[in-house]
């Protein structure tokens, strides 16, 4: 039986999928252009509009999605002075898992002047999902970052919700090698009885994180002039402004999220639109 545990064990391993992307651009001029593109398992890269000033970078999981034992890793460089627009082609829908994570892994390194716009659109947790992600940002003094990232628990428009799961997410953000933001969420268990709760989500299933460097006044303001069909808090400190929104369902959201990018000036990838 032993024997035959670990063989169910080692298939079971052998067909979870996998993906690597390193990612270095460059300052060339006005424009910014690859100088480094890793692609590994099934994730890819694309750059529908190279010719641009600041290089949009499209993300694609050719698998379609994630589910237990996944390991996806993205990792990407700016050099001084480059600017790029970092995105994904679809929402990432992280499927059922009998028992190991999903898990996700995203790596940002700035150099002096790079300005990054990580605009990846929503993950989608389907009922019994289990997703483990970790955000690690290092910024050089002088560099510019604009972070957002959604997650829906269910689709509320399939009559479908996420009433077992298991999420845990962890972001580390350091300004010249001087941590100024930790976050770190986790829920296990019964989720949608969680987010019911009037402390948590108030039955809100979709949330976003929308992190602004440098963040001032200037971006609290900007933040709190627009209309929102769900709610929305921003907060500023350490150079730092960091916006939570919380929604009924992921439609809410999306149009939240883009009238808050919006506010704050940030072009967005022409997918969030189509």
């Amino acid at each position: 039986m032993l024997d035959q545990d670990r063989t169910s064990a080692q298939i079971f391993a052998a067909n979870r999928a996998t993906g690597h992307i390193a990612l270095a651009v460059a300052a060339r001029g006005r424009r910014t252009q690859r100088s480094r593109v890793h692609e590994e398992g099934s994730l890819r890269v694309r750059f529908p509009h190279a010719e641009a000033d600041a290089l949009e970078a499209v993300i694609v999981n050719t698998g379609g999605g994630m589910t237990g034992g996944d390991r996806f890793a993205i990792d990407i460089a700016l050099a001084e002075e480059a600017s790029l627009i970092a995105g994904t082609a679809a929402a990432e829908k992280i499927y059922r898992s009998t028992e190991p994570d999903a898990e996700m892994n995203v790596r940002l390194t700035l150099a002096e002047g790079a300005r990054l716009a990580w605009l990846p659109q929503e993950t989608i947790l389907f009922d019994r999902a289990r997703l483990s992600r970790r955000i690690e940002v290092d910024l050089a003094g002088s560099a510019s970052l604009l972070l957002a990232e959604a997650v829906v628990f269910g689709r509320a428009a399939m009559g479908e919700a996420m009433r077992q799961g298991f999420f845990a997410d962890r972001w580390r953000v350091r300004r010249a090698g001087k941590l100024v933001f930790a976050d770190s969420a986790r829920l296990n268990g019964a989720v949608a009885d969680k987010l019911a709760a009037p402390a948590a989500a108030a039955g809100g299933i979709a949330i976003a994180t929308v992190l602004v460097a440098p963040g001032d006044d200037a971006t609290l303001a900007a933040v709190r002039a627009f209309d929102v069909a769900g709610e929305v808090g921003i907060s500023c400190w350490n150079g730092i402004a960091v916006a939570r929104l919380c929604a009924k369902d992921g439609a809410a959201l999306r149009h939240d999220l883009i009238a808050l990018l919006a506010a704050l000036k940030t072009p967005l990838p022409r997918l969030w639109l189509n």
